[in-house]
């Protein structure tokens, strides 16, 4: 009873940070019809951004304060990819497939000659600190770090619901990604809406990767495809949940959040399974129900 207890809060906390870690790949496929291919290496910015802010190697200062600058390095990576070079190819959807495919792997290489030759820290394992690293009230710090997860994620999730569903911005948003040529005809500037959406996306994985590499404690420029493998994750979940849907994007993140942790602890060997119970999961979807648990909706 103790281990199916300890399995679910275990699958619960996995899960809230899945959902971080996706919302911002569905995004700018939501909007842009963008399969973003350099979504792990914006999550990889964070984590490095983190690093450099907080650690000895770096500024020294709290991770608090890597958290910060993690999501706005990670929000200006992705307007800048947007407004450098997506946007003049944005009509050529194999194109900006395989840019943004060649532009993950720029930044990735970018950060190991950061880390190797100017920092002199380990490109391997980068000291990332969990946000919270001290226990208090009797309890852990791991398990304070891991309510901080839930509860942020749950924050921010519910934020961006309210943003994209109740302000102009987020009708725009909706509009853009139903039709931009539509929404242009009622006056919508297609264009920042979609600088907007591409700045909130790389927030998001910013955010996302300084939680993931605190909470493994460290982070490395080839954690975009390690396991637990964030962007092949996004990719699992946001086909799970429904290409496009931020709902189906944390429902989907909670299916697979779940499945993994239960594979793990249960199934013998299961730890061998961590990260290929996710795919598991895409190839049965993909065969039963192509179009996702939500299907083919606008981003809201």
């Amino acid at each position: 009873m103790a281990g199916i207890t300890g399995a679910i809060l275990t699958a619960t906390f996995i899960s809230a940070l899945y959902a971080i870690i996706a919302i911002g790949f569905t995004l700018i496929f939501g909007v842009g019809g963008v399969l973003n291919f350099a979504h792990g290496a914006f999550i990889t910015v964070g984590a490095f951004t983190a690093m450099i802010v907080s650690s000895s190697s770096g500024l020294d200062l709290p991770i608090a304060v890597g958290l910060l600058a993690g999501t706005l390095m990670g929000a200006v990576i992705g307007a800048g990819t947007y407004l450098g070079v997506i946007r003049y190819v944005r009509k050529r959807p194999v194109t900006v497939l395989i840019l943004t495919f060649v532009i993950g792997f720029f930044i990735m290489y970018a950060l190991r000659i950061l880390a190797n030759d100017i920092m002199n820290v380990n490109a391997l394992q980068i000291p990332v600190s969990p946000v919270i690293n001290e226990g208090r009230f009797g309890i852990g710090a791991s398990t304070l770090n891991n309510l901080f997860i839930f509860v942020s994620s749950w924050v921010l999730i519910g934020a961006l619901m309210w943003f994209v569903n109740y302000t102009r911005t987020g009708r725009a948003i909706i509009a853009v990604s139903q039709s931009d040529k539509g929404a242009s005809l009622v006056g919508i500037n297609a264009e920042k809406i979609n600088v907007i959406t591409w700045t909130l996306a790389g927030a998001f994985a910013g955010f996302a990767g300084v939680l993931l590499a605190g909470r493994l404690g460290g982070g490395s420029w080839l954690m975009a495809i390690d396991p637990p493998a964030p962007l092949v994750l996004s990719f699992a979940i946001v086909i799970l949940g429904g290409l496009g849907s931020i709902k189906g994007s944390v429902v989907g993140a909670y299916i697979i959040g779940f499945f993994e942790t239960f594979t793990v602890s249960f199934v013998p060997n299961g730890s061998q399974l961590a990260g290929i119970s996710s795919l598991a999961l895409l190839l049965v979807f993909l065969i039963v129900k192509p179009e996702g648990l939500f299907g083919r909706e606008a981003a809201e």
